[in-house]
């Protein structure tokens, strides 16, 4: 699987709040040979994690219980680390600073995720 070989070996920040889709999405990511940071169910510790951990790439949905996630795209961005935003908002829902950003509508799937952040 092509999707597999630009993932293997990847560090990849999981940052969701919905204990499910964070444990399939890890799942998925683990099965195709990366290491899977987290998941953070919060910006508090997605932002320990940034700071903390060398990363390849993120997975960020937007809204974690109430709390946006764009502190964690700052900082990230600020890193050079590519992200991409899983989200039932519409691009309009997102701030301007992040246009370029590619955002996956939720319901999403990880080869999606994955085409996102990886090609």
């Amino acid at each position: 699987m092509a999707t597999t070989s630009r993932i293997s070996d990847k560090r990849v920040l999981v940052v969701e709040d919905e204990y499910l889709v964070a444990m399939d999405m890890s799942a998925y990511l683990e099965a195709a040979g990366a290491h899977v940071v987290g998941p953070a169910s919060n910006v508090r510790a997605a932002l320990e994690a940034v700071e903390q951990t060398q990363l390849d790439a993120a997975i960020l949905d937007v809204n974690l219980r109430g709390e946006m996630a764009y502190p964690v795209a700052d900082a990230l961005a600020a890193r050079g680390i590519p992200f991409v935003f899983t989200t039932g908002y519409d691009a309009n829902a997102v701030p301007a600073r992040f246009a370029g950003v590619k955002r996956c509508e939720k319901p999403t799937t990880p080869e999606a995720i994955s085409r996102a952040l990886f090609g």
